[in-house]
């Protein structure tokens, strides 16, 4: 398994897998970060304080009076040219709600048209996909999921947006998203899901975890209303879109 290792200072060091990407790439960071996370709670690996992971790399950053770096990074690359075991890696399912109806979807139209598209094509080849999530970032909660359709693949927009509403679900290049905050944004806007994707007050305050899954269900606005006020009003909890959920 090939990679690389970028020095951060003297407290940090990046593995990075120079020719994986998306989801292979993702898999990949989490097994080796889940390898690490084991060899922590064995007392094998020391003096670790945190893990940052994307889609194709994980940095482990160590406490400064730690006098072990070089065999930490050592213990660290010898984990890391293993692969990836796909059998351990089953996340959570999730079918969330998203609406792709009047100015919830304000891209969508000029999507289905560079696509050469009807808009009900798009929103179908769109909630016709079941996406895994490579990682969360951006901003708190934000999931970043692969890979969308060929035919849907598009650049961002060439003048980003100052605000895009909280909820937008979004495409760009060969990733789809959600936008759990209200934020400047350059990705194409096809719809809106009305659950939030990040509460501070959870133990876990992200909705959405990397190596999950993320199927969306086309609803109508009138649905779309009552879901959202329903969440609002503790009627309906997040968890009851997870597969199985209740």
């Amino acid at each position: 398994m090939d990679f690389r290792v970028l020095m951060m200072g003297d407290a940090a060091f990046t593995i990075e897998y120079t020719d994986l990407k998306g989801t292979v790439g993702a898999k990949q960071v989490r097994a080796l970060r889940s390898k690490v996370q084991a060899a922590i709670g064995t007392g094998e690996i020391a003096g670790v304080v945190d893990m940052i992971s994307t889609s194709r790399s994980l940095t482990v950053c160590l406490t400064p009076a730690y006098a072990g770096f070089e065999t930490v990074r050592q213990q660290v690359c010898d984990l890391a040219g293993t692969a990836a075991d796909d059998a351990s890696q089953q996340g959570r399912t999730w079918t969330l709600p998203v609406c792709y109806e009047g100015e919830l979807a304000p891209d969508l139209t000029e999507v289905a048209e560079r696509a050469g598209l009807t808009a009900q094509e798009v929103i179908n080849i769109h909630s016709g996909t079941a996406y895994s999530i490579l990682m969360i970032g951006f901003l708190p909660g934000f999931p970043f999921m692969a890979e969308i359709d060929p035919r849907l693949r598009f650049p961002r927009r060439e003048s980003p947006r100052t605000r895009v509403p909280a909820g937008s679900v979004a495409i760009a290049n060969d990733q789809t998203a959600i936008y759990p905050w209200e934020s400047p944004g350059g990705w194409h806007l096809l719809g809106r899901c009305p659950v939030a994707l990040f509460d501070a007050d959870q133990a876990v305050p992200s909705l959405l975890q990397a190596g999950e899954t993320v199927c969306f269900e086309p609803v109508s606005r009138a649905d779309f209303d009552r879901i959202e006020q329903d969440l609002k009003q503790g009627n309906l909890l997040p968890d009851s879109f997870l597969k199985g959920g209740e």
